[in-house]
């Protein structure tokens, strides 16, 4: 099946939203117990973490964990927004810079001034969507940044998401409570679709869309391995308490030609395999062997893909064995637990 496909359906009782390019499985999202990230709370700070520069705050889905403290002391009430997913017992990750993100408009309460995101290259346009922006912000104090599918949306589309987002900023920030409280919910997959899947798709509303093209094989494919490269070889990924463990293998093929190319089509698919299957922390690459004149291009090439990558992702280099370690933010909840046995 050629060309994209958003497909927004549930699995196991959950909200989900899957991806499709060319028919294979490029992003997928499912409904987490818990709290989403992106939700915003009026926070109680309660008490500094000696040795971790942090403090554990107060709120009514239970303890958060900030680092950002410079001015805060227990008793405060302040504004944050989960970023995260927690690790099992652990408090939910939050942040004092809040982002209101929505299809075309970020409004940056924390950081004034107006962009336009780099990939719109046009000059012309890149003007008529800086006067419409100064024209939706008036004198407002917050920042604003036009996201790239301004590029191919009306103006009045534009205009209007920035004043929805201008607004629920507004009454987030005026917000006095004197006691801990939920101010905004936690994005849901279908609204995450709709706001980051913004290139030309077919979309698929309709219940059942995910049988009907295969969402729980692709999934089972990558939840279970072998993943399967372009050339002949293939990948498992398999986490562990610890870390991720990806294994490059070449298959039959033993040469030196074969590893580096399953190792750069490994580095060309992995940003979005996590994705799917919401993994992040120490990943650590297992790859084929390969000389170490090509590790620099190796390098280069996963830079590459992880920089349109939604996740933060820190490449922290080479061990001594040869493997290759990544750090990567724990944007979304394994989909594993989440489905039980149903891809067993």
């Amino acid at each position: 099946m050629k060309g994209r496909s958003v497909l927004l359906d549930h699995l196991n009782g959950r909200e989900a939203a899957a991806l499709l390019v060319d028919g294979r499985l490029e992003d997928f999202l499912i409904a987490a117990d818990g709290v989403a990230p992106g939700a915003i709370y009026r926070a109680k700070a309660d008490r500094p973490v000696k040795g971790q520069g942090g403090m554990f705050l107060t709120t009514p889905d239970g303890p958060a964990f900030i680092r950002q403290i410079k001015g805060i002391s227990p008793g405060d009430m302040l504004l944050v927004q989960v970023t995260g997913y927690p690790e099992p017992g652990k408090a939910l990750p939050v942040t004092a810079k809040l982002l209101f993100k929505s299809r075309y408009a970020i409004i940056t309460p924390d950081a004034p001034g107006q962009n336009i995101s780099r990939a719109i290259k046009d000059a012309e346009l890149r003007a008529d969507l800086s006067s419409l922006a100064i024209e939706a912000m008036g004198d407002s104090p917050f920042g604003l940044i036009l996201r790239s599918s301004c590029a191919t949306a009306s103006p009045g589309e534009i205009y209007d998401d920035i004043l929805a987002m201008l607004k629920l900023a507004s009454q987030v920030e005026s917000d006095s409570s004197k006691s801990p409280i939920k101010l905004v919910d936690g994005d849901t997959p279908h609204t995450i679709a709709w706001r980051e899947w913004t290139a030309p798709a077919d979309v698929w509303s309709e219940a059942g869309s995910f049988a009907q093209f295969d969402v729980l094989e692709l999934l089972g494919e990558l939840l279970n391995g072998p993943v399967r490269l372009p050339g002949g070889g293939h990948v498992y990924i398999e986490p562990t308490r610890a870390l991720v463990a990806v294994d490059v293998n070449t298959g039959p093929d033993t040469s030196p030609a074969a590893s580096i190319k399953a190792n750069f089509e490994t580095a060309r698919m992995l940003p979005s395999a996590l994705s799917v299957l919401g993994l992040g922390g120490q990943i650590v690459l297992d790859l084929a062997p390969m000389p170490k004149k090509d590790r620099h291009a190796f390098e280069q090439v996963l830079r590459a893909a992880f920089r349109s990558n939604s996740e933060d992702t820190v490449l922290a280099g080479w061990t001594p064995l040869g493997n290759f370690e990544l750090q990567r933010k724990r944007g979304r909840a394994p989909v594993r637990e989440l489905l039980g046995g149903l891809l067993s």
